[in-house]
């Protein structure tokens, strides 16, 4: 107990150290240092009464199965907490640190209805001249098409300032991230990759948009991670795992410090002067447990979001989420968005990932770690840009489909599937504004035949159509065309709820042209 005391006084003293240069800080930083040595010193009070109350001492997973002595316990937790102090005296110090304000917003939407109104110039510039052009054999409905384009209602969305945001935001987590687990056997994170229709850019909603995020993980010191894809010659692979193993580090003492070696030093050593392998802490079995993994990222994101600079300007609340760390985030003026942190260890290097969230609605074992092809979805969607003229109206025919989804349980990814097979189809001059109706028929046709085939092939399996940029694996692009729509063929009642439901959205979109029509005339 003289020892917990001691250790105690010791943390006091290192959290109020800020105290003394708070002269040299501003206001509202010495107002966050205050707020974190209330919040650590309320952590540290619990985290005593645990341990005089239990033996099992801090339950947990931040650090791991820690039932040992007390002395190294408190250690390990000051090394840490003396971290997040130091990193965030650090932030507070650095020039140019993140700052975001609500003018800063409004000079971005003042800018952005500056570059509106001069594409639109532009681009009445350019129907002039393709009327010109066109002469006599204008098309009536190409007219449409363009009247329908512009008098639908878009969402005000500033996806690409709101995106920068939360990359920041994410960034500097992660930067606190790297000081807490410096010492600790858990998985390394490498930067996250924006996925999704938000960074896509034709997500539907205007208020609540959710940025998905994608963190590769690779495997810690003296730890190997090993992807088992299932049944062989299955591609999409069901049934993905992580193996984890350890690996021999007594010859690589330069790479990896003065840490012992797991497989050849003795267990008494191992509990003595180092941490446990990541075997003890995050899997069941062999395998890296998604449940225990998320448990563990959960917690230190809820620490970061007390602490983080931009906690200044947003409300941040973590979510209720098994496979993924999901964060509410709302500033002053009641905008709302979502951020989604899925964690995936990458496939060799092609831009497939095993990934801790799945897009199944069905159980699914903890030790499960489900294919996902986010990051080549992206890398798709970014090719077709650099290659579509500066007007193209691909994203926006998408975003409406989504629109007319909302409240139907259609998928959406059945609609994305089907528009980057028509992407790689139909020319990509061919995706303008004059041809945004005829598009969206196109869309509605092609969706309409699968659904009647019961057939809609995923996009990069076993298509030569896949631009060379994305990096699939070989077996990938060998295998046989994987049918998206396999479960209306194993049950007619799907099949015909399906076929209900898509009728509902051509209604849908029948309507919205109309009412376009009736306002034109």
């Amino acid at each position: 107990m003289a020892a917990t005391m001691f250790f105690a006084m010791l943390l006091q003293s290192i959290i109020q150290c800020p105290q003394m240069v708070g002269e040299e800080l501003d206001e509202a930083t010495h107002k966050r240092m205050e707020q974190c040595h209330i919040y650590l010193s309320q952590m540290m009070t619990r985290l005593l009464q645990e341990l005089e109350q239990s033996s099992m001492a801090w339950r947990s997973l931040l650090f791991t199965t820690l039932n040992h002595l007390q002395l190294s316990v408190i250690a390990g937790v000051l090394v840490l907490l003396f971290s997040l102090w130091w990193w965030l005296w650090k932030r507070s110090h650095k020039t140019g640190s993140w700052k975001i304000k609500e003018e800063d917003l409004e000079e971005v939407e003042e800018m952005e209805e500056e570059e509106e109104e001069e594409l639109e110039k532009g681009e009445e510039e350019e129907e002039q001249e393709e009327e010109e052009s066109e002469g006599e054999d204008s098309d009536g409905e190409r007219d449409l098409g363009r009247f329908f384009a512009k008098h639908i209602q878009w969402p005000k969305q500033n996806l690409t300032y709101w995106s920068k945001v939360v990359e920041e935001l994410v960034d500097d987590l992660f930067l606190l991230f790297q000081d807490l687990f410096s010492d600790q056997f858990l998985p390394v994170l490498q930067p996250a990759i924006g996925v999704g229709s938000a960074f896509e850019s034709w997500t539907p909603e205007e208020d609540g948009v959710l940025y998905s995020m994608l963190v590769p993980l690779k495997a810690p010191r003296g730890h190997v991670f090993h992807l088992e894809l299932g049944t062989p010659g299955e591609i999409p692979a069901k049934h993905t795992c992580i193996r984890v193993e350890l690996e021999c580090t007594c010859m690589n003492e330069q790479l990896v410090g003065k840490m012992l070696c797991f497989l050849h030093h003795s267990e008494e050593e191992l509990k003595r002067y180092q941490g446990p392998s990541l075997l003890h802490t995050l899997c069941t079995g062999s395998y890296l447990d998604v449940q225990k993994t998320m448990r563990c990222f959960q917690t230190f994101v809820s620490l970061g979001c007390r602490v983080l600079p931009q906690s200044r300007y947003f409300h941040m609340k973590l979510l209720p989420s098994n496979r993924s760390c999901k964060l509410q985030l709302k500033n002053a003026s009641k905008r709302t968005f979502f951020i989604d942190l899925m964690f995936g260890v990458q496939q060799g290097d092609s831009d497939i990932f095993l990934c801790s969230q799945s897009t199944e609605d069905s159980f699914i074992l903890n030790t499960m770690w489900p294919e996902t092809y986010a990051v080549a979805d992206l890398k798709f969607f970014r090719c077709i840009a650099r290659q579509a003229p500066q007007d193209s109206f691909h994203l926006k025919c998408l975003q409406l489909c989504a629109r007319i989804l909302v409240g139907t349980g259609f998928s959406t990814y059945a609609f994305k599937t089907a528009v980057m097979h028509l992407l790689t189809t139909i020319p990509l001059s061919g995706w303008r504004r004059k041809d945004f109706l005829q598009r969206l028929v196109d869309i509605m046709s092609y969706l309409r035949c699968c659904l009647e085939e019961k057939c809609l092939n995923h996009f990069f399996v076993g298509n030569e159509n896949v631009p060379r940029e994305i990096h699939l694996p070989l077996a990938c692009q060998r295998a046989e065309p994987f049918n998206l729509f396999w479960y209306l063929v194993q049950d007619p009642s799907d099949h015909a709820k399906a076929l209900r439901e898509f009728g509902e959205l051509n209604d849908r979109l029948k309507r919205l042209v109309s009412l376009c029509h009736s306002e034109r005339s």
